[in-house]
């Protein structure tokens, strides 16, 4: 049976997972997606290409986040928040893609993949940068293993 996870154990997992699935809904359309994700505060951070996305954050910033870890079906976590997405340009988006940068590069283990994404965050003309407040959040966890 599932368990509630408390604030803490969300605000933990949130820090050490790195995929979220971002959900989407504009023009009677739901879309989701996955995102790599840097945690920081009451936020997350993502970076996308212009495409179908960032088209319907555009028109409706309301978003709901899913990330979880799922070991076998017996031993899982899982956290849903609510949220609003902003695209973020100038200083902000600096900053968000130097935070992105280095959560993400640690995690590429091939170079050749880790030099793209650090050009990429980096560059002249980088990727467009998110910042999802994260409101309602929500976490369980099934299994005798705590976040």
């Amino acid at each position: 049976m599932s368990l509630p996870m408390t604030h803490d154990e969300i605000e933990r997992f949130l820090a050490t997972e790195v995929v979220a699935r971002l959900g989407c809904h504009a023009d009677g359309r739901t879309y989701v997606v996955p995102v790599a994700y840097a945690h920081a505060g009451n936020a997350i951070y993502s970076f996308s290409h212009d495409g179908l996305k960032l088209a319907m954050i555009r028109e409706n910033p309301r978003v709901c986040v899913e990330i979880d870890r799922v070991e076998h079906l017996g031993s899982w976590r899982s956290v849903i928040a609510q949220g609003h997405a902003e695209i973020l340009e100038g200083n902000a988006a600096a900053e968000a893609s130097s935070l992105l940068a280095s959560r993400l590069a640690s995690l590429v283990s091939d170079p050749v993949s880790r030099a793209r994404l650090e050009e990429a965050l980096t560059s002249d003309a980088p990727p467009f940068v998110l910042r999802i407040e994260l409101t309602d959040t929500t976490g369980r966890v099934e299994g005798t293993v705590r976040p």
